[in-house]
């Protein structure tokens, strides 16, 4: 059996201010298609925003809205959470959100509580996988961190989930996508680092193909320590399913 068709693709959205519509979300639809059952349980994982509440409420109403149905926030932050009841929450989930907030202290989280490998089993038997903001970031293979903010060579990069085999930044249209530009600095030769735009989101088939959704997404390539900015990966006349 080929083990890549029990896999799903990923789906990572920018989100970011005035990114909400009055309606359903499109691309959460999509997204949450992936599940194949109506009102799909959906596991949040709020590590990024440590497990923030009002955040989650509002989080979980426009996924309610796309079409989601239980949303359940499962909880890794805190000075003991219980590790055998999110197992549990992440098992019985028809689809993995991870919200967005802050990539680093996220990656802590996930990390210091054992949570990473088994988010990337999940991923591996099937259960579809989606991002936004900084939770599509952790989604990806790495980021970029500074060891001196005032030191633009003490530029690194630092491992992530892994679950969407692509580098990508979300909603830094507005700042020319500092961040992304400096990754694709120190990434290996010939990398591309996806800059996905407010209100768009890129899809990361089993098959490594990539899907732009909603407009354009802009793309830097790593050419001798440059950041080059390269052809924006446009968004198909037909979405794959």
């Amino acid at each position: 059996m080929d083990r890549s068709r029990a896999l799903k693709p990923v789906w990572l959205l920018a989100g970011g201010p005035g990114s909400r519509r009055r309606g359903p979300d499109p691309l959460i639809q999509r997204a949450l298609s992936l599940a194949g059952k109506p009102s799909p349980a959906v596991a949040y994982v709020g590590a990024p925003s440590g497990d923030n509440r009002a955040f989650f409420v509002m989080i979980a109403a426009l996924l309610k809205k796309a079409g989601a149905g239980e949303v359940t926030l499962v909880r890794f932050c805190g000075r003991r959470p219980d590790l055998e009841r999110a197992r549990a929450e992440l098992a019985r989930a028809d689809l993995v959100f991870v919200t967005g907030g802050d990539v680093e202290e996220g990656m802590r989280v996930l990390e210091a509580t054992g949570a990473v490998a088994g988010l990337r089993e999940l991923a591996a038997r099937g259960v579809p996988f989606l991002g936004v903001s900084a939770g599509s970031i952790m989604l990806a293979r790495s980021w970029v961190r500074w060891r001196d903010p005032r030191d633009e060579a003490s530029a690194e990069l630092f491992p992530c989930l892994g679950i969407a085999d692509v580098w990508c930044d979300t909603h830094g249209e507005a700042e020319g996508w500092e961040e992304l530009a400096a990754l694709a600095r120190i990434a290996p030769e010939g990398s591309v680092g996806h800059g996905i735009p407010t209100g768009a989101g890129l899809v990361v088939h089993p098959d490594g193909a990539l899907e732009a959704a909603g407009s354009p997404v802009h793309r830097f390539e790593s050419r001798a320590g440059a950041a080059v900015r390269i052809g924006d990966l446009e968004p198909p006349a037909i979405p794959r399913p």
